[in-house]
C-alpha cells in the first residue's frame, strides 16, 4: 500500500525533490522549499575552504589544549561509510587531532563496511571501541517498528547508533564529538513524513509497548531532549561538523580514501548497513512510494556535484535489481524471525504515520525552530 498524495504531481525545477514528499512547497519559479532554504540560509553561512578553516582553528586548538594528558582529545563515531571515514581522515591528518573511534554494531554491518573501518583504523593508526547491541533486544524493537507500519522503520538502528556514542562520551568525559554530518551531501533534510526523529523516546516507547515482547534492558537509548539539554549544557559535550569547514566533494573524497587506504565506495549513501540498504532501496519505495535518494541526490545538485539531469537519470533506475531485492527481502525477514509470507503481509498492511503514536513532536520541533532562529541549525525541519 502506497501513501498517495491528493496533490497533482510536481517536481522541483531546480533539484529533483517532488510531491512524494506531501509537505513540499513550490514558488512561482517551480523551486521547492529545500532549494529556497539552501540559497537563503545555508549557502550564505557555509564557508568550506580557507575561511572555514580559519574560523574553526581556534576550536581545534582548544580541543588540543583540553586533551593534554589524555590518550585521545575527541571522539568520532565511525560506520565505515564515506562521511565518517573521511571526517576521521581530516581530523587526524589535516588537523592533527587524536580521536578515539567509536563503532556501534547493531547487527547489520555489511562486510564492506567492516573492511572499510579496519582500513581506516590501520591506515591512521587509531584506537577503536566497539559497542555490540544485544541482538534479541534489537530484533524485538525492529519487529515492533515493522508491525507499527510507520515509514521510518530504521529508527531502532538510528537510535542505537546515536545513543551509544553520546552515552559513551558522557560516561568517559569526552567533551568533543566530531561527526560526519555535513552540508555538502546532506543540505536537503528529509521531511518528518519520511524520517521521524529516531531519538523521540516517547514515540519509541509507545511503539515498543504496543508491539514489542521483551524489555529493552541494555539497549542504548538517549532521548533527544536529554541530548540537547543535559549532555550539551550540563555535561558540556560539543558536537562538531568538521566537514563543513573544509572542501568536501564526494567523488574527490572517495578517490582520496581509495588512494590512501584502499577504502572502497558504496553504490549509495548509508549502504554500509545492510538493513539501511534494504530499507531505502526496497521498503520505502514499495510500501510508501518515496525514494530517499531524491534527498541525497538533490543535495549533490545544490552543492554543484551533480547536474539535475544526472540526478534524474540516477533516480530513474533502481539501485538494486529485482533478484537482489528479493534475496534481501528474504534475508531481512529470516534474520528478524519471520517467514517471507509473514513479512509480505506486513508490507501489504495499512500504512501509518508517526502521528498515529505518542510523540514529543511539539517540543522537539519547537527546539528545532529556536535553533534555526539562533543560527545553530539552517536546514528545514517539517
Amino acid at each position: 500500500m502506497v501513501i498517495m498524495s491528493k496533490r497533482s504531481y510536481q517536481i522541483c525545477s531546480n533539484c529533483i525533490m517532488d510531491t512524494s514528499d506531501s509537505t513540499i512547497t513550490f514558488d512561482e519559479r517551480g523551486w521547492c522549499d529545500f532549494c529556497r532554504n539552501f540559497h537563503q540560509n545555508i549557502k550564505p553561512n557555509w564557508h568550506p575552504g580557507e575561511q572555514g578553516i580559519r574560523e574553526i582553528m581556534p576550536l581545534i586548538e582548544k580541543i588540543k589544549r583540553d586533551g593534554r594528558g589524555r590518550d585521545h582529545d575527541c571522539l568520532i563515531g565511525i560506520s565505515g561509510g564515506l562521511d565518517s571515514s573521511y571526517v576521521t581522515y581530516v581530523a587526524k591528518e589535516k588537523f592533527g587531532l587524536r580521536p578515539l573511534l567509536f563503532h556501534c554494531d547493531a547487527g547489520w554491518n555489511s562486510d564492506l563496511g567492516v573492511s572499510n573501518i579496519q582500513k581506516i583504523i590501520e591506515g591512521l593508526n587509531l584506537d577503536l571501541v566497539t559497542e555490540v547491541v544485544n541482538w534479541e533486544e534489537m530484533k524485538d524493537l525492529q519487529r515492533a517498528f515493522f508491525k507499527s507500519q510507520v515509514p521510518f522503520v530504521d529508527t531502532p538502528q538510528d537510535l542505537a547508533l546515536f545513543s551509544a556514542i553520546y552515552n559513551f562520551a558522557a560516561k568517559n568525559d569526552f567533551k568533543y564529538v566530531i561527526t560526519g554530518g555535513n552540508n555538502s551531501t546532506e543540505c536537503v533534510r528529509e521531511s518528518l513524513e519520511w524520517t521521524y526523529f529516531s531519538t523521540d523516546m516517547r514515540h519509541v516507547r509507545d511503539i515498543h509497548r504496543r508491539f514489542g515482547t521483551r524489555p529493552l534492558k541494555t539497549f542504548p537509548t538517549c532521548d533527544i531532549l536529554k541530548y540537547k539539554t543535559y549532555y550539551r549544557w550540563i555535561k558540556g559535550i560539543r558536537v562538531i561538523k568538521l566537514l563543513d569547514s573544509v572542501p568536501y566533494i564526494k567523488q574527490d573524497a572517495i578517490r582520496e580514501l581509495q588512494e590512501r587506504f584502499g577504502w572502497q565506495p558504496y553504490p549509495q549513501k548509508h549502504y554500509e548497513s545492510r538493513f539501511t540498504r534494504f530499507f531505502e532501496s526496497f521498503w520505502t519505495v514499495k510500501k510508501f512510494g518515496y525514494d530517499k535518494r531524491r534527498a541525497y541526490l538533490s543535495s549533490e545538485v545544490l552543492t554543484g556535484q551533480l547536474t539535475r539531469e544526472q540526478a534524474l537519470e540516477r533516480i530513474s533506475r533502481p539501485e538494486l535489481d529485482e533478484q537482489t531485492m528479493a534475496q534481501e527481502f528474504e534475508y531481512v525477514a529470516t534474520k528478524l524471525g519471520w517467514t517471507v509470507e509473514e513479512f509480505e503481509a506486513i508490507l501489504k498492511g495499512p500504512n501509518k504515520r508517526y502521528s498515529d503514536y505518542k510523540n514529543n513532536y511539539f517540543l522537539i520541533t519547537l527546539g528545532a525552530r529556536l535553533s534555526n532562529l539562533l543560527g545553530i541549525e539552517n536546514r528545514i525541519f517539517r
